[in-house]
């Protein structure tokens, strides 16, 4: 079990240091979004959904189809990878890259790494379930897949796409500020309340 243990943790090292070499020029960008990500200051969230919506309301009106807005999104992604690297050398400059800067880089590309193999490991999960409960994996899959498949008709695709992005946009500011916490706490007591309840009454 120790072994194992330190296997993970020397792959987990490992990636995490060549992730960081990876982004090494999106350095200064990286910790400069994760401060707006964590609202280190009172008006960033609003900030975050006003950005949000200008941009979803220039989708809106423009309309492009799937493939021109692919198109100018991966046009985009492909000139951010080309500039963002030199201009942001220029601007932040290398010299004033700090202790604290490179430990809140570190912890970054750390936790990316680790929501990278959590998904991997609710992938394999997925797949285990298939192995091994075939009826309760397609029940699973089939029902979710029904229910994403109704919200999508009742709700325009676009307003939809919206409310994710603002929500995964805000997720971090919301964690940071402990509100993931303290509503799912209140949550989980409302559950066990009513568990409780239903309890008695069985009795």
């Amino acid at each position: 079990m120790a072994e194992s243990d330190n296997k993970s943790a020397n792959l987990l090292a490992q990636e995490t240091a060549q992730l960081e070499e990876q982004l090494q020029g999106w350095r200064e960008v990286i910790l400069a979004g994760d401060r707006v990500l964590r609202w280190e200051k009172p008006w960033f969230p609003g900030a975050l959904v006003g950005v949000t919506t200008v941009v979803f309301l220039l989708i809106y009106y423009l309309d492009p189809s799937v493939l021109t807005g692919l198109s100018c999104a991966v046009m985009l992604l492909c000139l951010a990878d080309y500039f963002v690297p030199t201009v942001a050398l220029k601007v932040f400059g290398s010299n004033k890259w700090t202790t604290e800067q490179q430990q809140r880089f570190h912890e970054i590309c750390n936790n990316l790494v680790r929501s990278e193999h959590r998904v991997v490991g609710w992938w394999k999960r997925l797949c285990a379930l298939k192995e091994e409960k075939p009826k309760v994996y397609f029940a699973s899959v089939i029902s979710g897949l029904l229910a994403v498949a109704w919200i999508g008709q009742q709700v325009h695709n676009l307003f939809l796409t919206y409310l994710i992005v603002s929500f995964l946009q805000l997720l971090p500011g919301l964690n940071q500020h402990g509100f993931i916490s303290k509503y799912t706490a209140m949550a989980k007591r409302e559950i066990n309340k009513l568990l409780k309840q239903k309890e008695k009454k069985n009795q």
